[in-house]
C-alpha cells in the first residue's frame, strides 16, 4: 500500500505506511427505543451516497466531502457534487497521527502480543509489590494470623536505563528555580540515587541497578558477533586494516544491523523479513540485564529464577513487547527474564502518586562511589525498619559499576564500539571520516587507511552509518537491498527468483557493467546502528514531555478545553494522561499540549545524558564481565564456552505473517 496523504506523522517528521488495520472502524450503537430528533447526530456523505446514522430523523449536522477531497461540516442541505462549499460549511482539520497514537493502536501487533502488553504497566508492579509484601510477612511470621500464600516471596529488583535518568534530570532541571545555582541542577547520577531511594524506601524494591553495565556486556558481545561475521567470509579485521587488503567491497555477510531497538525488530519481522539475516543476534541491554538477574544473580544468591521479580524502566513502549517475546521466557521455571517493563512516564507517575518529589535531594547522593549492591537477602526489604530482619544468604553483595559511559551516541554507542575496536586492533593508523547524509539522524562513518603509493586515494577499510527514524530506516533498507541484490518492500524471503526478481537482477547486472568501464564502486555499509525513533532513545515515546516553569501564583497550564475544530474535550475522561507535576519552591508543570519530539527538549535531554564525566571504569567492568562469563559458561573447552555464551547473550528472529485480512475488516 502506498503512503497515504491523509495520514501524516506530525511529531517526528516521518512517514509510516498505514495499513487497513491502522484504521479503527466506528460502530454506531443505537438503542431499541425510538428517539426524538437529535441535533447532534451526524451523517457521513460520500459523493452522492449518504449514510444516516439514525433511523427516525435526518440529522441537522453532516460531514461532506467536496471534489477536492476537503471535509466540511454543514448544517444545511448541500449537494455533494457541487464544486463550491456553502458559506455556512465549516472546513474540518486534517487528521494527524503522532507516534503515541500509533503505539496505542493494535493494528501492528498480534492479538496475543496485545494481551501480553496489557500485563506490562505500573499498576501491575504495584499489585505485585503489595501481594509480595504480604508473602514476605507470612514467611517471617509463620505463627501470625496471615494465611499462608500460595506463591513464595520473590526478591523484587528494578533496573533503570540511562535514557530514563537523563529525561528525569532534564525535567528536574527545568523545575529548578531560575535563581538557583548550577549545583542545584541534579545530574543523572543524583537522579539515580533519588530513584533508588524512592524504589527501596517507598515501593519496597530490594535493590535498584542501572543498565549501563548490561550495556557494556552487550557491546562486547556485539563487537564479537561483528568480528565473527567478517571472519566468516574470510576477511580478518586486523589483516585488512593493517595490510591494505580492502578493495572497496564490504563482506558478503554484512552489513550487520543493530538489534537493540524493539520497534525496528518488530517492523523488520512483519514488513521486511528479508532483512532478518543481517540483524545482529546480540540481546539488547534490557534483556542482557534480565539474563544477569535471572541466571547469574539468582545462582549467587542461591535462588531459582522464578524467585526473583525483575522490573525495568525504559524510554520506549516497545520494550514492553520485547520483554514479552517467547525467546526470553524460561519454560522450566515459568518466568521471563524481565517480568515487567514500565516507561519513564510511568515511573514519574508512581512518584507523583506516592507524593515523592524527584527535585529534592536525598542523603548520600553526592558520594563519589555509590554502586548498586544487593546480597541476596541481607538487604532490608520492607519500608518499616522494625520489620527488616530476615536474611536468606551470606553471599557477598553484588556490585556493578555505576553509570558506565560509552563514547558515541546516547542510544547505546553500538557503531562507535565497533569503530573503536577496529581502530585499536589495527596495526596501521586509521582516520575516521564523518559525512552527514540527512541531519543528525542519518550520518555515515568511514575508517580510512592511507594509500601505500603517493597520489592514490585512501583505502576505505570500514563504512558504517547511524540511522534514526522510520524514514531514514526505510531508505537504509532499500539501500541494503540494492547492494545485496535483495528484493525489498514486500517482506518476502528476498531471493532473486521468478519474475519479481528480474528487474533487480537486471539493475545489478547494469551496475556491474558500468563498474567494468572504469567507474569506481562505492563501498557498501558494513554496519548500521538502527533506531526507530528520530533522535534516538532519548526521544523514546515513553520519555517525559517538555516542562515549563510557572510562578506559584499562576495556574499551571492546562490542555485546551476546546479543540481546533471547536469541540469541547474531556481529556481525562477520554483516557488522555494529563501532564505530571513537580512541586518545589517554584511550581512547574510538564507542558500539557507539548508536541512529542520537540527538538529543543530532545537537545536538553541529550545534554543531560552526557553530563556525567567520562570515567574510565572499563578495566573494572571488564574484570567483572570475565567473572560472569566464567560463572555462566564454565572454564572448560573454548568451543563449549562460546556456545554457552551465545545461548545466554544472543537471541533469534523470525518472520511474522499478518493476522489481518483487509477484506474481513468490518467498516
Amino acid at each position: 500500500m502506498a503512503f497515504s496523504g491523509a495520514l501524516t506523522l506530525t511529531d517526528l517528521n516521518d512517514f509510516i505506511t498505514p495499513s487497513q488495520a491502522c484504521i479503527k472502524p466506528v460502530t454506531q450503537l443505537n438503542s431499541n427505543e425510538p428517539k426524538e430528533k437529535d441535533p447532534g447526530a451526524a451523517t457521513v456523505r460520500l459523493d452522492l451516497h449518504t449514510i444516516n446514522l439514525h433511523h427516525k430523523e435526518r440529522p441537522q449536522t453532516e460531514i461532506q466531502i467536496d471534489r477536492s477531497g476537503a471535509y466540511y461540516e454543514v448544517t444545511q442541505d448541500w449537494k455533494a457534487h457541487e464544486a463550491v462549499a456553502p458559506a455556512s460549511a465549516k472546513k474540518l482539520e486534517q487528521a494527524q497521527i503522532n507516534l503515541n497514537d500509533c503505539l496505542a493502536c493494535s493494528g501492528c501487533i498480534t492479538s496475543a502480543e496485545s494481551v501480553l502488553i496489557t500485563l506490562q504497566s505500573h499498576t501491575e508492579v504495584l499489585t505485585f509489590l503489595e501481594s509480595n509484601e504480604k508473602r514476605r510477612h507470612a514467611s517471617i511470621t509463620p505463627e501470625s494470623s496471615i494465611s499462608t500464600p500460595s506463591e513464595p516471596y520473590k526478591i523484587p529488583i528494578i533496573s533503570v536505563s540511562p535514557q530514563t535518568l537523563a529525561s528525569l534530570a532534564a525535567a528536574a532541571g527545568a523545575a529548578t528555580p531560575s535563581t538557583s545555582t548550577t549545583s542545584q541542577h541534579p545530574t543523572p547520577r543524583q537522579i539515580l540515587r533519588r530513584v533508588r531511594a524512592f524504589c527501596t524506601e517507598i515501593l519496597g524494591f530490594a535493590s535498584v541497578f542501572d543498565t549501563t553495565f548490561a550495556r557494556h556486556l552487550a557491546l562486547q558481545e556485539h563487537v564479537a558477533e561483528f568480528e565473527e561475521r567478517w571472519r566468516a567470509v574470510g576477511e580478518d579485521l586486523g589483516s585488512e586494516a593493517s595490510n591494505g587488503i580492502g578493495t572497496g567491497q564490504s563482506a558478503k555477510g554484512l552489513p550487520m544491523l543493530a538489534s537493540a531497538c524493539p520497534g525496528w525488530i518488530c517492523y523488520a519481522e512483519k514488513a521486511h523479513s528479508e532483512m532478518l539475516p543481517f540483524i545482529s543476534r546480540t540481546k539488547s541491554p534490557q534483556q542482557v540485564m534480565g539474563t544477569l538477574v535471572k541466571n547469574w544473580m539468582s545462582a549467587r544468591w542461591g535462588k531459582l529464577p522464578n524467585e526473583i521479580y525483575h522490573v525495568t524502566v525504559m524510554p520506549c513502549y516497545d520494550k514492553k513487547l520485547e520483554a514479552s517475546r517467547s525467546d526470553f521466557y524460561n519454560d522450566i521455571y515459568a518466568t521471563r527474564d524481565v517480568d515487567c517493563v514500565i516507561t519513564t512516564g510511568e515511573l514519574e507517575f508512581l512518584m507523583k502518586e506516592k507524593s515523592w518529589d524527584i527535585t529534592q535531594p536525598v542523603l548520600g547522593e553526592l558520594d563519589e562511589d555509590h554502586s548498586a549492591s544487593f546480597d541476596g537477602g541481607t538487604t532490608q526489604l520492607s519500608t518499616n525498619p522494625s520489620q527488616r530482619s530476615q536474611s536468606w544468604s551470606a553471599t557477598p553483595p553484588i556490585q556493578f559499576p555505576e553509570l558506565l559511559t560509552h563514547p558515541g551516541t546516547s542510544s547505546g554507542s553500538y557503531l562507535h564500539a565497533i569503530i573503536t575496536h577496529i581502530q585499536t586492533t589495527s596495526d596501521a593508523p586509521l582516520t575516521l571520516h564523518l559525512q552527514t547524509v540527512r541531519g543528525a539522524d542519518y550520518e555515515e562513518y568511514s575508517l580510512l587507511k592511507k594509500a601505500d603509493e603517493p597520489g592514490k586515494e585512501d583505502i576505505v577499510v570500514f563504512k558504517g552509518a547511524k540511522c534514526y527514524g522510520f524514514r531514514n530506516l526505510q531508505n537504509v533498507v532499500r539501500r541494503v537491498g540494492r547492494e545485496r541484490g535483495i528484493r525489498t518492500g514486500s517482506g518476502a524471503a528476498g531471493k532473486l527468483g521468478g519474475r519479481t526478481g528480474v528487474g533487480v537482477a537486471r539493475r545489478l547486472a547494469g551496475r556491474k557493467a558500468t563498474e567494468g568501464k572504469g567507474e569506481k564502486k562505492e563501498r557498501g555499509y558494513d554496519y548500521v546502528e538502527v533506531m526507530a525513533c528520530p533522535g534516538g532513545c532519548v526521544n523514546g515515546g515513553g520519555q517525559l514531555k517538555p516542562v515549563v516553569a510557572v510562578p506559584e501564583t499562576s495556574a499551571p497550564p492546562l490542555p485546551p478545553a476546546v479543540d481546533q475544530e471547536g469541540y469541547k474535550r474531556d481529556w481525562e475522561g477520554g483516557g488522555v494522561a494529563l501532564a505530571p507535576t513537580f512541586r518545589n519552591a517554584s511550581a512547574i508543570d510538564v507542558t500539557q499540549n507539548a508536541r512529542w519530539g520537540s527538538k529543543e527538549w530532545i537537545k536538553g535531554v541529550e545534554e543531560e545524558y552526557w553530563r556525567e564525566p567520562l570515567i574510565d571504569s572499563n578495566q573494572l567492568a571488564d574484570g567483572l564481565a570475565r567473572q560472569i562469563f566464567d560463572d555462566l559458561c564454565g572454564t572448560g573447552d573454548d568451543t563449549a564456552r562460546v556456545e554457552k555464551r551465545r545461548t545466554f547473550f544472543r537471541t533469534q528472529y523470525r518472520a511474522v505473517e499478518s493476522e489481518v485480512i483487509g477484506l474481513a475488516v468490518v467498516w
